[in-house]
């Protein structure tokens, strides 16, 4: 690999009147560059758009449900659509470097598919995650070719990989504050744009609402983005899980939200308001509480073959939610939720019982509420409470 020549010292201000013209130009860096972002674009032209799913709901209800999965991507995650943008954005930045590391905080699937992208074109990367990460996700990096840095505090992750970038002299990629800028959110092939492209034929195009959850905020800001950019009038509703300080700091407009306890649902949810995080775009979020977020995806199960990360069945819960009220106004449409990643990399954390008992986790009441959801079209008890200040 070859190694672009160093950056030129500042020139001491003494000298500074006599310099009139510095060329840092550097032709081999420019054709490593293009090489990197020519292999980049081929991996989107590689990869196939992502399904979307019809989850069976009675026809005579007059409202559709559908899925988004984006396990079908590459990396098996959501997650590979933002790691493709951060790369794009870092490259064209001049931020990234041949042979100098990219270092990323990382909950865990945006680390598995920026470790993809990093040896796709050539670059060491590092991931910074909490020690509690499943370890099916730390599997993955390392197969991808990424190493992973560990902290006991899901708090140090941001610290701690802002640190070791300054001391390889690598870039942190943070995508908690690139999010949501990355994305082209007026269309190529965003998700946003994807939805509608593939909605257009079912009897009800037009989403009344779209459910997202947030991890950075930037699917959310993007799908709210778009559907105005696009003039719809699709609302967007993003589901919290606990513990997460997005909708405390977006129901008080407080970007300086904090909450004790990390998110037990990965993926999702903040200790803080991430920059990423658009409120102003939002049109409703809602509180879920992580026992309806395992129940969701243990019925999910039943209805599609296939299981999911529990930051699917946080959605798919206010998804749910939102049909059971479209239901009692009388009101026909369609709703869309997201399937993030495969529920393969939590078996040993949301698909056992084991886990749920260490957790003080009971699904029960509302497994049945969603059994029940599914007969009548009306979801009642246990974290449905409408008059409840998070039901958005």
């Amino acid at each position: 690999m070859e190694t672009p020549k160093p950056m030129q010292p500042p020139v001491p201000a003494s000298a500074a009147a006599e310099v009139l013209d510095i060329d840092r130009s550097d032709l081999r860096y420019r054709r490593w560059l293009s090489e990197a972002v020519a292999k980049v674009h081929a991996d989107a032209n590689r990869s196939a758009d992502t399904h979307l799913l019809s989850v069976p709901l009675p026809a005579d209800w007059g409202v559709d449900l559908y899925l988004k999965d984006e396990s079908t991507h590459p990396t098996g995650s959501l997650k590979h659509r933002l790691a493709r943008s951060l790369f794009l954005y870092a490259l064209c930045n001049g931020w990234i470097r041949p042979g100098r590391p990219v270092i990323e905080a990382s909950s865990g699937s945006t680390a598995v598919s920026e470790a993809y992208f990093a040896r796709l074109i050539g670059v060491p990367f590092v991931a910074v995650m909490a020690r509690g990460t499943v370890r099916a996700k730390v599997e993955l990096i390392e197969f991808q070719g990424g190493t992973c840095h560990l902290v006991d505090d899901a708090c140090e992750v941001y610290g701690t990989a802002a640190r070791l970038a300054r001391e390889t002299g690598g870039h942190y990629m943070d995508q908690f504050t690139y999010a949501e800028r990355a994305t082209d959110w007026r269309g190529n092939n965003n998700i946003a744009e994807s939805i509608f492209r593939q909605m257009a034929e079912e009897r009800h195009p037009v989403p009344a609402w779209i459910v997202a959850t947030a991890g950075t905020g930037g699917t959310s800001a993007t799908l709210a983005r778009y559907v105005r950019y696009a003039q719809a009038t699709t609302g967007i509703c993003v589901a919290d899980p606990e513990n997460s300080a997005f909708f405390p700091g977006w129901r008080d407009g407080d970007a300086s939200a904090t909450t004790e306890t990390a998110s037990r649902i990965e993926g999702i949810g903040r200790q803080r308001v991430e920059p990423s995080f658009v409120p102003g775009a939002i049109d409703r979020m809602m509180r879920v509480p992580d026992a309806a977020s395992i129940a969701a995806i243990r019925v999910l199960e039943r209805l599609l073959g296939r299981r999911a990360g529990a930051s699917t069945g946080t959605g798919l819960w206010a998804a749910f939610r939102i049909i059971s009220e479209m239901r009692e106004r009388g009101e026909h449409g369609s709703v869309v939720g997201l399937l993030c990643d495969p529920g393969e990399r939590y078996v040993e954390k949301y698909y056992s019982d084991g886990w749920l008992a260490s957790q003080g986790i009971a699904i029960g009441p509302y497994v049945k509420r969603l059994e029940e959801f599914l007969q009548s079209g009306v979801l009642e008890g246990p974290g449905a409470d409408r008059s409840a200040p998070e039901a958005g």
